[in-house]
């Protein structure tokens, strides 16, 4: 059931109908009987206090509404408290009807205005069950029900039924025998006189609950509800969350104070705001442009807090200045560019000032981004001269980086000859000269920026071995070089060797083969 949080007293009211409800089955003696004419009798007590209350708030509607001047808008809630009022009065005084049906089939009361038979079930059963399900409690069970959607009309919020069968009953329908009774022989079957007046004056204590309940919305919407700052919160608002080392932390703490009673209505910009506890939620995408040779732009926020006072409504300016901050970020890159044309080109680029909020996407033109899964760290590989990087940041464009793009620097190659390295004006000694091995070597600086890149190696060579103008011998050799086999023991002081390289090539970070434009490069070494 829709509702406020009970007060002690509406508490003990549930208390005392819980007994009640528990002591209907029970065969019970006069002192017991007894205790049920008091529970009457406080509940009927609680009632009317209640009663008392409900028309001080609807007398509180009126006066306010009078107060402001008797708006239309106003006029029509007191006309809807006014219904409520009816309808509750109505309600109650239909049950009190009930109430006087049921005493005087208990006997009526004696001198002294007491109920002479407390303990009579069976005309009370008659009266409310009846002998074909024709009794009071069924036409009671009807009134009750549309009661509680009558009222709802007017709050807001949907009422349950007031008048459940006992698969209906959160404490009935515990019982197999008590599940299967409908409202009227849940209540009224074998329930002496006073066990009866108590379900019904349980009922009208219920009725008036809601009625207050409800003339506290209408009193909402006009502001006669006196306005309590009954939440009180400590506030701290900092200049920055973020602060430097070695610099200054400034901002301001007080007391924030709102109050549960009423419903502020904010607005900002225009627009209204989502409440949530009392306050207002504020969320939007700031928008950048226009920004001062700092890389800030000024913002202003306009808005407003609306609520009801007893005066009427009450409308509370603000404004407040923020600043933008022109997105940037950072290239971060082992050496700087240019990039190398198909190699891993490492880059990290971040946002200082994005922070946390540094989200970024990459993509380029003439290249492949491969991303590294750690944010603004990614491989770019050329595929073109030019390569054009596309920076965003959560779909925002932040800019494009251009890049030149350099091809693999050509290695050198290193000869050697009996595992002495060719350099030797003189040459290499007859004695050495049993192999032959060609190295290629990669750009220091080159292999340094990308070592996984710069794998190169020879493909195979050609060995001459020549005296004067005259061929005296030839050797096919494979990437790794060799012996010269045969032909070395043919070698005499004076001949030399012709080296020719037949290729080279490279081993990218992919594992990937191509061929480098190297030519066929010759190396003659002379021996001695």
């Amino acid at each position: 059931m829709a509702g406020s949080k009970e007060t002690p007293r509406q508490k003990m009211i549930g208390m005392m109908y819980l007994v009640l409800t528990a002591m209907l089955a029970l065969q019970v003696t006069s002192a017991i009987l007894e205790k049920f004419v008091l529970i009457n009798n406080s509940l009927e007590q609680s009632t009317g206090a209640v009663s008392k209350v409900n028309q001080s708030t609807f007398d509180n509607i009126r006066a306010t509404v009078e107060k402001s001047g008797n708006r239309a808008t106003d006029l029509a809630i007191v006309k809807q408290a006014d219904e409520v009022r009816k309808l509750t009065a109505d309600m109650v005084g239909e049950l009190d009807k009930v109430k006087e049906q049921i005493i005087e089939a208990g006997g009526g009361r004696d001198e002294s205005g007491n109920i002479k038979n407390l303990s009579e079930e069976e005309k009370v059963a008659q009266l409310m069950i009846g002998t074909g399900r024709n009794g009071v409690a069924f036409k009671l069970k009807d009134q009750l029900n549309g009661y509680a959607e009558n009222v709802s009309k007017y709050s807001g919020s949907k009422y349950a039924p007031m008048a459940l069968d006992g698969k209906d009953d959160p404490i009935a329908n515990r019982s197999p025998d008590q599940r299967r009774k409908d409202f009227a022989e849940l209540n009224f079957a074998q329930t002496p006189v006073p066990a009866a007046l108590a379900v019904l004056s349980q009922k009208q204590a219920d009725i008036r609950r809601i009625e207050g309940e409800v003339l506290d919305v209408l009193a909402s919407k006009v502001g006669a509800q006196d306005v309590k700052f009954d939440k009180i919160l400590a506030m701290l608002s900092m200049d920055s969350k973020v602060v430097v080392a070695g610099t200054k932390f400034k901002g301001q703490m007080f007391l924030a104070a709102s109050s549960s009673g009423i419903q502020p209505r904010m607005s900002l910009n225009g627009a209204p705001v989502r409440m949530q506890d009392g306050q207002g939620i504020i969320e939007f995408t700031a928008q950048g442009g226009a920004y001062d040779k700092n890389g800030l732009a000024k913002r202003t926020l306009t808005g407003s807090i609306a609520y009801q006072t007893p005066g009427g409504l009450k409308t509370v300016p603000l404004s407040a200045e923020y600043f933008v901050a022109k997105p940037s970020y950072q290239v971060e890159t082992g050496t700087m560019p240019p990039l190398y044309l198909g190699c891993a080109n490492k880059l990290s680029i971040q946002s200082p000032q994005l922070g946390a909020l540094w989200n970024p996407n990459f993509s380029a033109d003439g290249a492949q981004v491969i991303q590294s899964g750690e944010k603004g760290k990614i491989t770019v590989v050329p595929s073109s001269a030019q390569v054009n990087l596309n920076i965003s940041n959560s779909g925002s464009v932040l800019g494009t980086e251009r890049f030149r793009v350099n091809r693999v620097p050509k290695p050198t190659l290193e000869f050697y000859v009996g595992g002495t390295k060719v350099g030797d004006p003189r040459g290499v000694p007859v004695g050495q000269a049993r192999s032959v091995r060609v190295q290629a070597v990669s750009d220091e600086s080159f292999k340094n920026y990308s070592p996984d890149d710069a794998n190169f190696r020879v493909t195979g060579m050609t060995v001459i071995l020549a005296r004067g103008t005259r061929k005296v011998g030839q050797v096919n050799l494979g990437a790794a070089g060799g012996s010269l086999g045969s032909m070395a023991a043919d070698i005499q002081p004076g001949d030399r060797l012709s080296i020719t390289v037949d290729g080279v090539q490279r081993r990218n970070f992919k594992g990937d083969i191509s061929d480098v434009s190297i030519g066929n490069p010759m190396q003659n070494v002379p021996l001695y």
